[in-house]
């Protein structure tokens, strides 16, 4: 039995690279307890969260009783909810006390994608230290956002609290400081709780990938910083092949292992437990209660197959790379759920334009970038760059105290260099960052990685902000503003791609951001289904098995969500360098057609058009 379910702390976090299977995870490990008699709370941070679908229960942004599971409670942290709440608490004391004026300004302070951030973590502290929920729950488990996010909601209970108790002026970007004062000794119970090795345990998530144990150190180390130092190594989706006579599940077997081996030091140090690859997708109660089981895939041994698959209408990877090329200029944003590949196909797009001699600029957005794993070597014509918050954050705050030294006493500098002190700094600088880089597609070929799906929508909120602010501003002025939302929502300037895998909450997620961004007035361009089982010729019953699962999910993104669809095989050859990139963006490998056929059976079992190479 593993440690952390047999002598559990009040709270449990799981953290860890996108895709790795947080969730499934969390929620396994929350039905297991519910079932020993302890009342459980499951909470997601995401703001993407898609516990719902994993529960099986629509959940709300307070304890909701999770359909067949007597004991397990759900929640939401809704942002936007949090962030409405907040707002009132903050504006609510001044109503009808300062001027109309006034109180609109407190309001358009708080207006930005940065009090959505901080509201949430609001409700995560509450969480952590309000009486009531603790009385009501033997164990709190948080399942949260990809790392990135984690790391700096983890980081801010320090951060607002040095800031709270340095700063002198009484405001700050979110508005009067008493709303964050207020919340002082919530933010120093959470500290002390997150620090307490017999309060919080951290489980670090990670599948036998080398980018995943990397960030599960990488992860280990900044928040044993943090003082969080009980911690916990989970390592899901190991896979062993049937037999010796398939190569891409000799290969994916042979990979994890080298991948294990070369563990850091630090990591493997930790207590540790590894869950079997399952034949099948962790959603619903009966799927999560077999997640820890060690029991072997006893699937049929034999597989009747014909070269069939269930797509029409798609086209290579090298479709869209012709479409960028042709233009000479714009902008291609790669969007989705965390671990579904975006970095490796923004970086293909970018390799194969740089080779036909076209001027590139490759980035990213997310705060755990891996694009120097993914591309390593230089490569002509391609300029590669990353939107770091803290370079950013500093270079910001200098610019800013450079350009105001000339026009502000020592006094009124000294309080512009106090409120640049705040956290919600960063996010201004990293939009300023993004906005940069979005303008610059005017001249060059951008392709851009961005962060998993709710640190992206924030990004995209705090666009909108300023294109409101910015409108308003220009008023019956006459002049002709260009703002980065007015880039992103025009089709020939920028092309927004979906990346999903051929699995239920990704694709679920890949749709609900395709309508954020439609209400927004961003249309995607197309969708990508990446490594997909399906479009592969593997005869291992575990994988087929997979495969097979694959299917009803692909139809659905052909015939309901998307207008253009790429499908990328899952390649035995790990997608990092150039060579291999550019080995995803030929015919045989990024397309798929499909021919309407007669169910295939395969062990019994019928599919609707068994697929393999075309």
């Amino acid at each position: 039995m593993i440690d952390y379910l047999t002598q559990p702390t009040p709270f449990l976090f799981f953290t860890g690279k996108g895709g790795v299977g947080k969730t499934s995870s969390a929620c396994a490990a929350a039905l297991q307890l519910a079932r020993a008699g302890k009342r459980v709370l499951i909470v997601s941070t995401d703001p993407a969260s898609n516990l719902d679908a994993v529960l099986g229960t629509e959940l709300l942004a307070t304890p909701t009783p999770i359909a067949g599971a007597p004991n397990l409670f759900g929640l939401n942290i809704d942002p936007e909810e949090a962030a409405r709440a907040y707002r009132e608490r903050v504006v609510g004391p001044y109503r009808g006390v300062l001027p109309d004026s006034a109180v609109a300004s407190i309001e358009e302070q708080l207006s930005g994608a940065c009090t959505v951030e901080v509201a949430a973590f609001d409700e995560f502290t509450g969480l952590m230290s309000e009486a009531e929920t603790l009385d009501a729950f033997d164990h709190i488990i948080f399942d949260t956002a990809p790392t990135g996010h984690t790391l700096r909601l983890l980081q801010l209970p320090a951060a607002w609290t040095s800031f709270i108790e340095t700063n002198e002026r009484g405001a700050s970007c979110l508005g009067p400081l008493s709303g964050l004062k207020n919340q002082q000794e919530r933010y120093a119970q959470a500290l002390s709780a997150l620090s307490d090795a017999r309060r919080t345990t951290l489980v670090l998530v990670a599948r036998p990938e080398r980018s995943a144990l990397a960030e599960a150190e990488r992860t280990r180390v900044e928040l044993e910083k943090q003082g969080v130092t009980n911690q916990f190594l989970l390592i899901n989706g190991v896979f062993h092949a049937s037999g010796r006579g398939d190569t891409l599940a000799l290969r994916l077997e042979a990979d994890g292992q080298a991948a294990l081996d070369a563990m850091a030091p630090g990591l493997r140090a930790l207590a540790s437990y590894e869950v079997p690859l399952k034949p099948h997708n962790l959603v619903g109660l009966d799927a999560l209660a077999s997640f820890f089981s060690q029991a072997a895939f006893h699937g049929p041994t034999s597989v009747q197959e014909r070269p069939r698959t269930v797509l029409a209408d798609v086209a290579p990877l090298s479709a869209l790379a012709d479409d960028v090329a042709a233009a000479g200029h714009g902008l291609v944003m790669f969007m989705g759920k965390g671990g579904v590949g975006k970095t490796t196909m923004a970086a293909a797009l970018a390799v194969e334009l740089a080779s036909r001699g076209l001027a590139v600029h490759l980035t990213t957005t997310d705060p755990a970038a891996h694009l120097e794993g993914t591309l390593p070597e230089q490569v002509p014509n391609l300029r590669v760059s990353r939107i770091d918050p803290v370079a950013e954050t500093e270079a910001y705050r200098a610019r800013v105290v450079e350009r105001s030294r000339a026009t502000l006493a020592d006094d009124a500098l000294a309080l512009l260099e106090e409120d640049l002190r705040s956290p919600c700094t960063e996010e201004v600088a990293v939009f300023h960052a993004f906005s940069r880089v979005v303008f610059s597609s005017r001249r060059e070929i951008v392709v851009m990685d961005t962060a998993p799906t709710g640190h992206t929508l924030l990004l995209l909120d705090a666009a909108g902000s300023y294109h409101r602010e910015a409108m308003r501003q220009a008023g019956n002025s006459g002049l002709h503003l260009g703002t980065p939302l007015m880039r992103l929502q025009s089709a020939s300037e920028t092309r927004v791609v979906l990346v999903t895998l051929a699995e239920t909450t990704p694709v679920q997620e890949a749709a609900q951001l395709q309508e954020d961004l439609r209400r927004a007035e961003i249309e995607p361009y197309g969708w990508v289904i990446n490594r997909s089982l399906a479009a592969t010729s593997t005869t291992d019953p575990l994988l087929r098995a997979r495969a097979a699962a694959e299917l009803g999910e692909m139809r659905a993104v052909v015939e309901r969500h998307a207008k253009r669809v790429f499908v990328v095989p899952w390649s035995a050859d790990e997608p990092t360098g150039s060579g291999a990139l550019r080995r995803l963006m030929t015919p045989a490998s990024g397309a798929l057609a499909r021919s309407r056929a007669e169910p295939t059976t395969q062990g019994g079992h019928a599919l609707e058009g068994t697929p393999g190479h075309e």
